[in-house]
Parts: C-alpha cells; sequence; structure tokens
C-alpha cells in the first residue's frame, strides 16, 4: 500500500532516524503499526476542525509502556510474560492526557478492529488478549522489523510518536482557544474578523463537534430574541423568551438529543449525514415526537426531504409509514440556513455573544478547565518514560 504522507509525517520519521541512524523512512514502510499510528496521527497540526481521539493511540502506548517497564525490549523473554492486567492498563489510560473519560473499547476490541481494516493482509494484531485472565500482551510480531538485515526493536519510538502526537495536539487546540479569546477582545476593533471566523466554522469538512459548538452557539441567539405567550386561560397569560439548552457533549454517540428549547419543548439533533435510516433512528428515540435536524451540508431542505423519502420507499416501500417519518421532520436547517440565522443576529448586535458562547461550550467539550493539570501529567509521563530509557 502506498504511505500517507502528511505534516506529521515528517516528524514520525525524524523520531525513527534518531533511533535507527536515519534508517526512519525505510522503518515507516516496512513496519504495518507505524503506518498505523502515521494515519493516525494526520490530524496533528490542524487545528480544532479536526477530530482527536486517543483512545486507540493510548491503548497502543500503555500497552508498550508496561512492555518497556518489564525490560522485554533489552531483555528478551517476553512470550513468558504473564501479560499485563486490564485494571491497570485502564488506569494508566486514564491518568494521560485528554484520557480521564477513554473507556475499554480500544483496549478490547477496537483498536484491533481498525488495524485490520487498514491492513488486511497483515498476520498480526496490535492487541493479543486471553480473556480468561483478562491479560493483555503487545504484539511484539509488530514492533520488532528487519531493515537491511538489521532488526530494530521499535517500542521506545513509539512511545515517542504518540507524546509528540499530543503535545501537537495540545498545542493546536491551545492556539484555538486562544484565536477565540483573541476574537472577544479585539470584536469591537475589528468586527469583519470575528464574523469571517464564524462563518469559516460552517463549513461541510469542519470537524462534526465544532460545528455542533458553533450551530448551538448562533441559534441559541437567534432564538434567544423571540417570545412566547402562553398560560392556563386567556386572562392569565405569561410572557417567556424561547431558551436553548445543549443536553450534552457533542458526538457522544449517547442516544441523546442534541438541543431542547424551553418552552416550547422543541428538539434538535445535529447531524453530518442524509441517512435515512440515521433520521429515522433519531425520531424513534423520542416516539416519533417532531425533531429540527440541523444538518452539516450545502444541500438545499428539498433535496434533503426528498434523499431522505427516496431511501425510505426504498427500505420500508410502505407509504404510510415514510409519511408518518417525514412527517415528525419538524425542520430542516442547513448551512446555508444558519449562515442566514448567523446574519440575523449579527444584525440584531448578538455577535459577540456568539463568540463568547464558542468559547464556553468549547471549554466544556475539550475540557480546558483540566488543561493544566493535563499539561503536568503530560511532563510527568515524558519524565517517566525517559527514566524508563
Amino acid at each position: 500500500m502506498s504511505i500517507l504522507r502528511h505534516d506529521f509525517t515528517d516528524e514520525i520519521i525524524k523520531i525513527l532516524d534518531m533511533k535507527s541512524g536515519g534508517k526512519g523512512d525505510e522503518l515507516l514502510k516496512s513496519s504495518e503499526i507505524i503506518q498505523y499510528l502515521n494515519i493516525k496521527t494526520k490530524a496533528a497540526n490542524r487545528g480544532s476542525k479536526s477530530r482527536a481521539g486517543f483512545a486507540n493511540h493510548y491503548a497502543i502506548y500503555v500497552l508498550i509502556e508496561d512492555y518497556l517497564n518489564g525490560g522485554f525490549a533489552i531483555g528478551g523473554n517476553y512470550s513468558d510474560y504473564e501479560g499485563a492486567k486490564f485494571s491497570d492498563l485502564f488506569r494508566r489510560q486514564r491518568e494521560l492526557p485528554f484520557g480521564g473519560k477513554l473507556q475499554n473499547h480500544a483496549l478490547n476490541h477496537r483498536l484491533n478492529e481498525e488495524f485490520k481494516k487498514y491492513f488486511p493482509a497483515c498476520d498480526h494484531l496490535p492487541i493479543i488478549r486471553d480473556s480468561e485472565s483478562n491479560r493483555y500482551w503487545i504484539n511484539e510480531q509488530l514492533i520488532i522489523v528487519s531493515v537491511d538485515g538489521q532488526m530494530f526493536n521499535l517500542a521506545e519510538s513509539i512511545i515517542e510518536i504518540i507524546e509528540s502526537y499530543v503535545r501537537a495536539r495540545q498545542s493546536a487546540f491551545s492556539e484555538f482557544m486562544q484565536y477565540c479569546q483573541d476574537i472577544i477582545d479585539i470584536q469591537e476593533e475589528e468586527p469583519e474578523k470575528a464574523i469571517q471566523f464564524i462563518k469559516g466554522l460552517f463549513h461541510p469538512n469542519v470537524d462534526a463537534r465544532v460545528f455542533e459548538i458553533a450551530s448551538f452557539a448562533v441559534l441559541k441567539q437567534h432564538y434567544s430574541g423571540q417570545r412566547i405567550y402562553w398560560g392556563w386561560s386567556p386572562d392569565e397569560l405569561f410572557e417567556e423568551y424561547l431558551v436553548l439548552y445543549k443536553t450534552g457533549r457533542t458526538n457522544a454517540n449517547d442516544g441523546g438529543i442534541d438541543f431542547v428549547m424551553k418552552p416550547l419543548g422543541r428538539f434538535f439533533q445535529v447531524t453530518e449525514t442524509v441517512d435515512a435510516g440515521k433520521y429515522f433512528l433519531d425520531i424513534d428515540k423520542v416516539q416519533r415526537y417532531p425533531i429540527t435536524f440541523v444538518v452539516k451540508t450545502n444541500d438545499s431542505e428539498e433535496d434533503i426531504l426528498s434523499k431522505i423519502s427516496s431511501q425510505a420507499e426504498a427500505k420500508y416501500q410502505i407509504k404510510a409509514i415514510v409519511k408518518k417519518y417525514i412527517e415528525s421532520v419538524e425542520e430542516i436547517i442547513n448551512i446555508p440556513r444558519l449562515m442566514e440565522v448567523f446574519e440575523e443576529v449579527l444584525k440584531s448586535g448578538l455577535g459577540a455573544k456568539v463568540i463568547e458562547e464558542i468559547v464556553l461550550q468549547s471549554r466544556v467539550e475539550f475540557n480546558v478547565e483540566a488543561e493544566e493539570q493535563d499539561v503536568l501529567v503530560f511532563k510527568k509521563t515524558v519524565q517517566h518514560s525517559g527514566d524508563q530509557k
């Protein structure tokens, strides 16, 4: 297979060069696990608009760290090792920067499944697991590589590659947050810069989390100026402004609804796809209660509904069922509509509040409150691994 090349590839080769006397490029071509890390570090220098999942990186990291701590890179005899306890590996993952909310999926199956998808011809998987004893091993066949007749153990290089990737992601997101803060500080003097910043978040290729946060920030201000009158009788009516609430972390895959509006009780779901199955699943979650879909696409509302209808008719073939589902789609908000709403928000003088909301939600989403702690943990991790070498 051809080797993916991106900005962080040079850093990977540089780390390999230092450990191999300049054979980094050959090692990259010869090692499936290094190629896998190369694929998984593509997001290193792309700011907040790219997803930075650490689960699979850290599954490899903690197993390699256990391997190095046991002295197996030097003394061998790894085949005699009883294996690492799951509890120890899981705890170690959660000690790492941005690892506090990681689950057990990567260690148990997800890493191996994804690796196999990228390297179907490879005879080895990264994680060896004994389900009875709940013990784990890194597959040593993947970390010992031969180049030009010389054997290289890549364990230390893998640790350094992952640590370097984490540093790059920390730096990239810190720059994004600083840019958000700078926009807040200068928006009165350079309002156009703030406007362009927000508009840049409404594109089909923007990370799903950033798109959801920006959509929420704009829609919240859009609805905040609208009010309704309600009550138990015509003579006793209450005036209340609409308030949009965000119900959880973005892209959490927790089966929840993304936004809820008070007091109307409208539900909003943010999605990247025009997939009838996904829409109907969301509708079924709330027993066909009407849902507004915020869709990360430039397709028109008519085109989106037409695609959903066509897919639904092909799947269900019963028009009455399709009709009930389509009637549950209260509104489609696409990217052009979000841009129109944002223009309306700007005319209302609420642009500054949109930026403030984006910063607030970003801090919650990316755990910025714990960032200083993460930096300290990362420094300790680097020191700890350095002490083992």
